[in-house]
C-alpha cells in the first residue's frame, strides 16, 4: 500500500476515541499533549572542569541555567516550595551536569552503591542519546554522593527490563553541601552535584557519533525527589503515609519519569556562550500523531487482550494524514511519511512497544 506523504509541520489531530473502553492510557497522552518539551542549548567547556560539586569555574559560569524545575505534572500542580535549577556542558571528553539544590533541611541516609536512592531526598538524570525511547540511562544521588546507575532497555510500562548491574566506568560526581547533613538545629542553604559521563560509556546507546557534532540533539531530563519531613528525638524523618514530591526540568504530564517522548531538547553547541539559539525539532508534530496512537492501542490492549489491527478499530480512522498501520508478529507497527522543507522523504515509525525512529 502506498504511504501518505506530509509537507507540512503541523498536524491536526481529531480524535474520536473508543467510546466503549477504560481510556486510562489516553487519558495519560491527553495530559502529556498539552506539554511542549523544555529545550537547552549545551556549550563547550572553556577548560577543564574540576568535579566538586560547587560549580565555580569561569564555563560554569557563563553557562546558562535551566528554567526552575516544576512539578512533574506541569503548571496544574502548584510550584514546588524550592528552587531547583541545572547546568549542562561538554568537550572532547566528557558530558557535564550540574545542578543546584535549594533545601533549608539536607539529610541523607544511603550510603551503599546501587540502594534504591529516592527513598532519600535525591536528584536524577535521564539520558536517551538517539530519542527513540528506548535503551537510555538513569542516574540517582543523594546529598552523600552516593549513586545508583541504571540501564533501562524499554520503559517499565513497554516491560523494561532495568538493567541494574550496568554501570559508569569513569564516571565523576562531586557533591557539595551549603549547611551541614543531618542537623535539625540549624537552617541549611542546600546543595549542588557535579558530574562527568565519559562520552565512551554514553556512546552504548548513541547509535550515532560522540561527542556530538555541533547541533546535534539529545533527549534529557532531570527529576527531583524531595519527601515531607518532621524532626523526631532530634533527627529528621519522613512523615508516614505522605507521597514524595516529583520536581523536574520538562514536566511529563503523568507521574511517571519514564516517559521519554516528554524529555527535554538538549542541542550540542561550538558557538560562544550565549551567542546560538536552539533549534525547534521539526518532527515533533509527528512523534505526537504517532504516540497519540500509540497510547490508544494500550487501551484497546488493556481491553480485549490483542492489539487493533486498524485505525478504525481505534476509533482514528478520522486523524488528517491518514498513519499506516501493519501488524506484525510481536504487535503493529505505524508508519507515516514525511517530507521536509528541503525535499528529504523520511519514514516514521513507531511500535508496539513505544520506540520511535525514522529512516529513508
Amino acid at each position: 500500500m502506498k504511504l501518505i506523504v506530509f509537507a507540512e509541520f503541523v498536524l491536526i489531530f481529531i480524535f474520536i476515541g473508543v467510546t466503549s473502553l477504560e481510556a486510562r492510557w489516553s487519558e495519560d497522552w491527553e495530559k502529556m499533549e498539552r506539554i511542549k518539551p523544555r529545550n537547552y542549548v549545551c556549550y563547550r567547556a572553556l577548560s577543564p572542569i574540576n568535579i566538586d560539586g560547587k560549580l565555580e569555574e569561569d564555563s560554569w559560569q557563563k553557562a546558562p541555567w535551566t528554567e526552575d524545575f516544576a512539578d512533574i505534572e506541569g503548571d496544574v500542580k502548584p510550584k514546588p516550595t524550592y528552587q531547583t535549577r541545572a547546568k549542562m556542558l561538554w568537550d572532547d571528553n566528557c558530558f557535564y551536569i550540574g545542578a543546584q539544590l535549594e533545601e533549608p533541611h539536607v539529610w541523607a541516609t544511603l550510603t551503599e552503591h546501587d540502594s534504591v536512592i529516592f527513598y532519600d531526598n535525591d536528584f536524577e538524570i535521564f539520558i536517551d542519546p538517539d530519542g527513540d525511547s528506548h535503551q537510555y540511562y538513569e542516574i540517582e544521588l543523594n546529598a552523600f554522593g552516593t549513586e545508583w546507575d541504571l540501564l533501562l532497555i524499554k520503559p517499565y510500562k513497554d516491560g523494561g527490563p532495568a538493567v541494574d548491574s550496568w554501570e559508569i566506568p569513569g564516571l565523576k560526581i562531586g557533591v557539595y553541601v551549603d549547611g551541614t547533613i543531618n542537623n535539625p538545629s540549624d537552617t541549611d542553604k542546600g546543595w549542588s552535584v557535579e558530574l562527568a559521563f565519559p562520552w565512551e560509556i554514553l556512546s552504548e546507546c548513541a547509535h550515532r557519533k560522540t561527542p556530538p557534532e555541533n547541533g546535534d540533539q539529545w533527549r534529557i531530563n532531570f527529576s527531583r525527589v524531595e519527601w515531607d519531613i518532621e524532626v523526631v528525638d532530634g533527627k529528621y524523618k519522613k512523615i508516614p503515609k505522605k507521597r514524595e514530591n516529583n520536581w523536574i526540568w520538562s514536566p511529563q504530564g503523568v507521574i511517571d519519569m519514564h516517559r521519554p517522548e516528554k524529555w527535554g531538547f538538549v542541542q550540542f553547541s561550538t558557538a560562544e556562550f550565549g551567542k546560538d539559539k536552539f533549534r525547534p525539532d521539526p518532527s515533533l508534530p509527528i512523534r505526537f500523531l504517532l504516540q497519540r496512537i500509540y497510547y490508544a492501542q494500550k487501551d484497546y490492549k488493556d481491553a480485549y487482550g490483542s492489539w487493533a489491527k486498524s485505525l478504525e478499530e481505534l476509533g482514528l480512522d478520522n486523524i488528517e494524514g491518514n498513519p499506516l498501520m501493519q501488524t506484525t508478529q510481536s504487535g503493529y507497527e505505524i508508519t507515516v511519511e514525511k517530507i521536509d522543507a528541503n525535499g528529504k522523504k523520511g519514514i516514521w515509525h513507531i511500535s508496539h512497544d513505544g520506540r520511535v525512529w525514522v529512516s529513508e
